[in-house]
């Protein structure tokens, strides 16, 4: 059996239909909307063959049909046509990202808050991460008797702060001291690059610290891994609530939980880490949760060897021309920006 002309008509009347209202569609339904030129005894007969061929599915022995996973491929690969991103798109998206241009870890908090309302669905968003970070700043202040403050700024100004516990912490002159020497030794190392010279030569500088260095420069290791780790930001988890295809509270439940799950989400986002945009649609997910989503992934890059990732999730109905223009209009603007932020420019 081939696909024809008409069948193809036909399953994207259908595609189409149901992408609008989330309701199965049915024989008449196409033959009222979309004006082929045939009969709806036709059309059912063409609907028969598509379901046979796996495309499409009829969820109740009197209802309508609805897209198949294998649908729902044929279309985003072959029949969907592309959309550019509105001028009122664009100029919201680089609004927020202007708005927040400065720390990273922010900008992309608020571009997944940003993503989610645009397309009315969940946003992940990993932090570029490069096996070879680099310190661009060590700052350390008192916080009292006992404690002190470790912030370091990253190569691209991500913050990350470790709190230090200790027996005594030096007065604020001397702590100040520290600082300005740790930054003059350690200034453009990556934790590769602290080795064992780098370590006698900040205990020389620092001899008269010799109690507190040890448990300062593990600080800055720890923070340093932590700072190589894949950070991810969540928005518009409830956005799921108002699909119909997510009413049954168990199922809704269920993909709450996977969502709340940062090593799932990291992992169904390294899965589409590639130069192409990666759309995965229900059972082509590997977490059982997600079998009625779709994902769509882009990377977005910072540099040769630094790279983050987008994901958008949704029903299997979503609307992936939309989501697709969106998603590239996201990844120019934000590597515009971590550009500029790279070679240390806050301007866009």
């Amino acid at each position: 059996m081939s696909l024809t002309d008409r069948k193809i008509q036909i399953l994207q009347a259908i595609i189409n239909d149901y992408i609008e209202t989330a309701e199965p569609v049915g024989s008449r339904t196409i033959a009222k909307k979309y004006n082929l030129g045939i009969s709806s005894a036709t059309i059912r007969n063409e609907m028969s063959d598509l379901e046979e061929m796996g495309f499409i599915l009829q969820p109740h022995a009197s209802s309508g049909r609805i897209p198949s996973d294998m649908g729902y491929r044929l279309y985003v690969d072959h029949l969907m046509q592309k959309k550019e991103i509105g001028t009122k798109e664009k100029r919201y998206l680089q609004n927020v990202i202007n708005r927040n241009v400065g720390q990273i870890d922010f900008l992309l908090e608020e571009t997944a808050k940003a993503l989610s309302v645009l397309t009315n669905y969940t946003t992940i968003i990993s932090e570029p991460v490069s096996r070879m970070t680099r310190i661009k700043q060590i700052r350390l202040l008192p916080l009292d008797q006992n404690s002190l403050l470790l912030v370091i700024v990253t190569e691209g100004n991500f913050v990350k702060n470790h709190v230090i516990q200790m027996d005594a912490v030096p007065n604020e002159e001397q702590v100040f001291r520290m600082g300005i020497c740790m930054n003059q030794i350690l200034s453009g190392y990556s934790i590769l690059d602290i080795d064992a010279n780098v370590v006698q030569q900040l205990k020389n500088q620092l001899a008269e610290y010799e109690a507190i260095l040890p448990n300062i420069l593990s600080a800055i290791e720890s923070t340093m891994q932590s700072a190589e780790k894949v950070q991810v930001h969540l928005s518009g988890t409830n956005n799921i609530l108002a699909c119909p295809e997510f009413s049954d509270i168990q199922k809704a439940k269920s993909l709450f939980q996977t969502l709340e799950e940062k090593d799932v989400l990291v992992t169904l986002l390294e899965s589409g880490r590639s130069d192409d945009m990666q759309i995965l649609i229900g059972s082509e997910n590997t977490v059982q949760s997600m079998k009625d989503c779709s994902v769509i992934i882009a990377t977005y890059k910072m540099g040769d060897d630094t790279r983050g990732t987008i994901g958008v999730v949704g029903p299997t109905r979503m609307d992936y021309s939309q989501v697709i223009s969106v998603l590239n209009g996201m990844v120019d603007n934000i590597e515009k920006v971590l550009k500029n932020l790279a070679n240390g420019n806050h301007n866009t």
